[in-house]
């Protein structure tokens, strides 16, 4: 019996969880996939774009040719309304109905959880997309034009904490190539108990590896901290701090899109899906979720809210297991439980000239290991890597 499985996203886990769908059942099912945008960006590259070292060519590629040489369809196209009891998506003027579903979405910046926070309707810039970015590169070029006071900083309730701390880091080494520092002193605002907890309750050293390298690069970092508003010119803080900037980027909250937030049966209230281990939903076995459209609740308590970030590696695993268990179901075999919480970590962390390469065998406490490579190294792993990546994913290799 032929089988449609939808794929909602284009992103890490959309195109992974497409491209694996394609491994495991060949031609003799139908796999659909839907995204607002034809293109697939390499995110982690978006902290290099506000300083000219990266142009939208060097780090996007098109989607639907890779897909449909595999037999696999793109439709481009809104996702409007969920109908999971009738097995229904709607998709702009069009429905779509499915046998499996795969909420691969990821994602909205939620920009309103602050007063005058974003580069929209608020204050700040921000390099959570990629025009986003390249706005942000307008904004860091006025910088260095009539420098002043740079903040870097992470909404509260927020999991963007790797991002931010890369871009701050990468901040403060472009201001100091141009002899900025002094000028431009650079401020890193969080809601993390210390730098490096990242809503995950930190990764070995790595916070106490992470805070030399702020003060070596002559940041100031304030953490435990809410910000509450913004207006030009200044960040303000819950402990009544009025924080001056010439040039602000502060990480957003994020929530789920709201087709999928209007599904209460199945997600939090922010918006993210609430899976088993197996990626399923309770209420329909057959909607399944990966990437950072997922619910992964946070590890401990932390006075201001951190959310666990999901990175692009996680999201990819997620997606493999999501694809595996599908066709598996179809084929009648046992499918695999990997919690999120048990997949291995990895992470390069930028930080201009030299970073932090992280890597353990769990994502989440407990780990047996917790390896942490310091230096210059770590910057050309980034470097490489994101070659790497682009080269195998453009050919479709995942």
């Amino acid at each position: 019996m032929r089988r449609r499985i939808v794929v909602l996203g284009a992103s890490f886990a959309g195109l992974t969880a497409a491209l694996q769908l394609g491994h495991h059942l060949g031609r003799d099912h139908d796999v659909i996939v839907v995204s607002r945008s034809d293109q697939f960006v390499f995110l982690p590259s978006l902290i290099w774009v506000p300083f000219g070292l990266r142009t939208p060519e060097d780090i996007m590629f098109s989607v639907p040719p890779l897909l449909e040489a595999r037999g696999i369809t793109f439709r481009r196209g809104t996702v409007t309304r969920l109908e999971p009891d009738a097995r229904r998506v709607f998709v702009d003027d069009q429905t779509l109905d499915y046998d499996f579903l795969v909420i691969a979405t990821g994602p909205r910046p939620h920009y309103g959880g602050v007063p005058g926070l974003g580069p929209h309707q608020g204050h700040t810039s921000s390099i959570y997309t990629l025009d986003e970015a390249l706005a942000a590169q307008e904004d860091y070029v006025r910088l260095l034009e009539a420098p002043g006071p740079a903040i870097v900083g992470v909404a509260p309730g927020s999991s963007c904490f790797p991002i931010a701390t890369e871009f701050a880091l990468n901040l403060a080494h472009q201001l100091s190539r141009r002899g900025k520092t002094e000028a431009a002193p650079v401020t890193f605002v969080t809601p993390e108990p210390f730098v490096g907890h990242f809503g995950i309750g930190g990764f070995g050293r790595a916070g106490e590896l992470l805070q030399a390298m702020f003060d070596k690069a002559g940041i100031t970092t304030i953490v435990d901290a809410a910000i509450t508003r913004v207006t030009p010119g200044t960040v303000e803080l819950d402990d009544g701090r009025k924080l001056p900037y010439r040039f602000a980027a502060i990480l957003p909250q994020l929530r789920g899109i709201e087709p999928v937030r209007a599904v209460e049966a199945i997600t939090t209230p922010s918006g993210f899906v609430r899976v088993d281990a197996l990626y399923r939903t309770e209420t329909y076995p057959e909607v399944y979720a990966c990437g950072v459209a997922v619910h992964i609740p946070p590890p401990g308590y932390t006075r201001v809210p951190c959310a666990v970030p999901r990175t692009g590696y996680l999201s990819e695993e997620m997606a493999r297991v999501v694809a595996y268990n599908i066709a598996a179901t179809i084929h009648g075999r046992r499918p695999v439980a990997l919690p999120p919480s048990a997949i291995d970590a990895k992470y390069v962390l930028d930080a201009g000239n030299t970073g932090l390469i992280m890597s353990s065998d769990h994502f989440l406490e407990p780990r047996d290991h917790a390896w942490l490579i310091p230096g210059p190294e770590a910057h050309w792993a980034k470097v490489a890597f994101e070659k790497y990546f682009l080269a195998t994913r453009r050919r479709g290799i995942v």
